[in-house]
């Protein structure tokens, strides 16, 4: 049985991202998996302040937020959805102030072998992720994170991906096969 944690990086409660990282784990629930949806947008994350303190390798973070809980669901799961709309080019500011409270992780070694799996929708679709798709692969390389899956999807309006009822299929099957 995996931990499967699903993150969601959009300020839309049940816009695209929520809807797509939704049937992901609901795939995986089907498959007896435990499942967890987090909002990023409910939680309190500050930016990382470059204090260093996180290089010594006793995974310590100097800021005292909600990230402090985040770190041990990130350590406690198998497979870590990253969800998040195209904004710009990149992640929501939300999740990269995620990406960038990793740190930790780098010298604790606490999420090598984990899976992840990228889940973006956009207005351009595919063609228009990749700066983003290349942040996130360089990022997981650096962790020693392995990237199972990028689900890249045209979906702008709040909406949209329910009228692409075959996306979510597929959306549920792949958490369904997750090992």
């Amino acid at each position: 049985m995996l931990k499967v944690l699903g993150l969601i990086g959009s300020p839309r409660v049940n816009g695209n991202t929520d809807l797509l990282v939704s049937r992901i784990l609901d795939g995986a629930g089907a498959s007896n998996h435990l499942t967890e949806k987090l909002y990023l947008y409910d939680l309190d994350i500050s930016p990382c302040v470059d204090c260093r303190r996180c290089k010594n390798g006793d995974f310590q973070c100097a800021v005292n937020d909600d990230m402090q809980i985040l770190y041990h669901k990130l350590k406690d799961a198998d497979v870590i959805i990253f969800g998040t709309p195209l904004y710009w080019y990149g992640p929501t500011g939300k999740m990269k102030l995620v990406i960038d409270r990793l740190r930790p992780f780098i010298a604790s070694k606490r999420l090598k072998g984990k899976k992840a799996i990228l889940v973006t929708p956009s207005e351009e679709g595919p063609s228009a992720c990749g700066y983003l798709v290349g942040m996130f692969e360089l990022s997981f390389k650096y962790l020693e994170i392995n990237l199972v899956d990028k689900v890249l999807v045209k979906a702008y309006e709040k909406t949209e991906i329910r009228e692409q009822p075959e996306t979510l299929k597929k959306m549920f099957e792949l958490g369904k096969a997750l090992k």
